[in-house]
């Protein structure tokens, strides 16, 4: 059984969470981790970055976001990325890295969170449907709007 957990981003494990890249094909849909950071960074109050682990190897990278007086609703409090490696996908990693933002969400009170996607061949639409976000009917610079109860 293979045991995952999340970790705060520290100097002990960033270059390891830059090093995680997606799929060639899913590169259009999202940003590479290293950017990610630099987002992160610039928003400390906001940004919630995370290493998943699986069995102590870096498998994947999400990023939440958490801003109750954002202006956009669905920017309050949801998911901004996420990167799971190309070499592990399929294993649940990605749900997991998903429910660990949506954990967080719960502990800060949150009653729902949201995530955009772009609505194209191979995005990640079908993934966050399956995990129970549905579409809003919103858009934001294209890309469609989800949401799920907490």
């Amino acid at each position: 059984m293979t045991t995952l957990t999340v970790e705060k981003i520290t100097p002990d494990n960033v270059a390891a969470t830059c090093q995680l890249a997606v799929e060639e094909h899913q590169k259009d849909f999202v940003a590479p981790v290293a950017v990610s950071l630099a987002e992160a960074y610039t928003r400390p109050e906001v940004a919630w970055p995370r290493l998943i682990r699986a069995d102590g190897e870096p498998a994947a990278f999400v990023m939440g976001a958490f801003d109750p007086d954002a202006e956009l609703d669905f920017f309050r409090c949801g998911i901004w990325r996420l990167n799971v490696g190309a070499r592990v996908q399929g294993r649940g990693y990605g749900r997991f890295a998903v429910e660990a933002v949506l954990d967080e969400a719960r502990r800060r009170g949150e009653k729902a969170a949201t995530v955009l996607w772009l609505p194209a061949e191979g995005g990640p639409e079908d993934f966050y449907l399956r995990l129970g976000f549905r579409r809003t009917g919103q858009t934001f610079n294209g890309e469609v709007v989800g949401r799920i109860e907490l």
